[in-house]
């Protein structure tokens, strides 16, 4: 049996198998990506302008096609399908408008005269190892930067999402791409190890879970190449005060269940200060319970099923380990009674460290919601993660929400507002959550030379 196939999560059928890559493709691979490079680096920046501007009108083009592949693949709902490409072809478009000149040349002034200069240059062949809950978007946020600087693409997908891996890549070929510049991999994990550690790749992005991350880090870190990792999440949503908290609510049920909960910067804690508490949890639970799962080619479906029938496994043993040691189960925690990885719509309280509901990112469509008596208590509560991707802080007073934003360890907070993601904002975290940022002016920092050029006067 291949290692990449589609397994349809709502029915649980394989649909379709692909041939993993055998050790002499991934060698022919890494050689052609190496030999691209030596040509794509050279090109003009006008030239990965018009082929970025092409992938993103294809990516428009074929929406509706892309949108149903991932239903398959991963049972994201058409409707949600359709709004991650169209944030895909933003990214495209945003750093073909933006990319030359983020990679200007800077200016320096040294203090021993003459002029100076720092240049930001391509550094070679890298190797994406991109997961299944955003199977575009986690692409374009990896590939788009780095093709506009310059660099070659080699791509190891997530093994249920073996289609959109090969309609991403045909998009690159059909804009103009240099074939080369971009290859798609079915590759296995020990050949990705393999991959990392030859000479004629030079950095590595990964976005998954904590523990694939440090396993890529690791290899990485004994072939001294440039990584950058984007992991998982625990997210709190701290409500220190609400005139309308209706809206925070509602704001927090978004927040949770896109993409069926399945996101690594979702909110996954709600921390409410006490005298806000018990309305809060019924509003909520009321939301969360309105939420039906269905099937993602049906409009009008709250939510699709988890990716796989394991995610939806490890999912039920976090609920159900926080059920035996005295969680209160508001509504959900069960499978849902038809055929697919279908999970209740869940809200936790009362859970406790001893719980792995408290330590453990909940990766699907459950939310654990905690008391607390202020502010310094949030933050406390929000800190004692070892996760820290992003965070959301809702208040009347914007100044407040301010100033607990500036006391949580993550990498990016919103205030009054649903954690979102947009092309020309940085995204990333601390901790546990990964090192490295994608996305706006950042983003085409991780995989640059950035080379000081010297002149002396006279």
């Amino acid at each position: 049996m291949s290692d990449y196939q589609v397994v349809n999560p709502s029915t649980g059928k394989v649909e379709k198998e692909y041939p993993t890559a055998t050790d002499a493709e991934v060698q022919d691979a890494l050689t052609r990506s190496h030999a691209a490079y030596g040509q794509w680096r050279t090109t003009d920046k006008a030239e990965r302008t018009a082929v970025l501007h092409k992938v993103a009108d294809l990516f428009d083009e074929r929406i509706d096609d892309l949108a149903a592949i991932i239903a398959r693949e991963m049972g994201k709902p058409l409707r949600e399908g359709k709004g991650e490409l169209q944030l895909v072809a933003s990214i495209f478009r945003y750093y073909a408008d933006e990319g030359p000149g983020l990679l200007a040349d800077e200016p320096l002034s040294p203090s021993m005269g003459g002029n100076a200069v720092v240049r930001k240059e391509a550094v070679g062949a890298l190797l994406g190892i991109m997961p299944w809950n955003f199977p575009y978007y986690q692409v374009a946020r990896f590939a788009a930067p780095n093709l506009m600087i310059g660099n070659t693409i080699l791509l190891k997908h997530a093994p249920q999402c073996p289609e959109s891996a090969l309609a991403i890549e045909q998009i690159f070929h059909d804009a103009g791409l240099p074939a080369d510049a971009y290859i798609n991999l079915f590759a296995t994990n020990d050949q990705a190890a393999d991959i990392i550690a030859d000479p004629r790749v030079v950095g590595v992005s990964v976005t998954g879970s904590e523990r694939a991350g440090a396993a890529v880090a690791e290899v990485a870190g004994r072939n001294l190449k440039k990584v950058v990792l984007e992991l998982g999440g625990s997210d709190p949503f701290i409500v220190l005060d609400a005139s309308d908290l209706g809206a925070a609510v509602k704001t927090a049920v978004r927040g949770r269940m896109g993409n069926a909960g399945q996101a690594c910067n979702a909110a996954k804690r709600m921390i409410v200060v006490d005298d806000l508490y018990d309305d809060f949890v019924e509003q909520f639970t009321q939301r969360m319970s309105a939420l039906q799962p269905g099937d993602p080619f049906e409009d009008g479906t709250g939510f699709g099923p988890l990716s796989s029938e394991g995610a939806a496994q490890t999912l039920v043993e976090q609920l159900e380990d926080a059920k035996a040691k005295g969680a209160t189960v508001r509504t959900g925690g069960n499978r849902v009674d038809r055929p697919g990885s279908f999970v209740e719509a869940t809200v936790l309280t009362d859970v406790t460290p001893d719980m792995r509901a408290y330590g453990e990112e909940l990766f699907g469509p459950a939310a654990v919601v905690y008391r607390v008596a202020d502010a310094a208590e949030a933050v406390e509560l929000a800190n004692a993660s070892s996760f820290g991707l992003g965070g959301v802080v809702w208040s009347d007073d914007v100044v407040k929400a301010q100033q607990v934003a500036d006391q949580l360890d993550t990498g990016m907070v919103w205030i009054n507002s649903a954690q979102g993601t947009a092309a020309d904002l940085p995204f990333g975290g601390t901790k546990r959550s990964g090192v490295g940022r994608e996305l706006g002016p950042y983003g085409i920092d991780e995989f640059v030379n950035k080379k000081l050029i010297y002149t002396p006067q006279g």
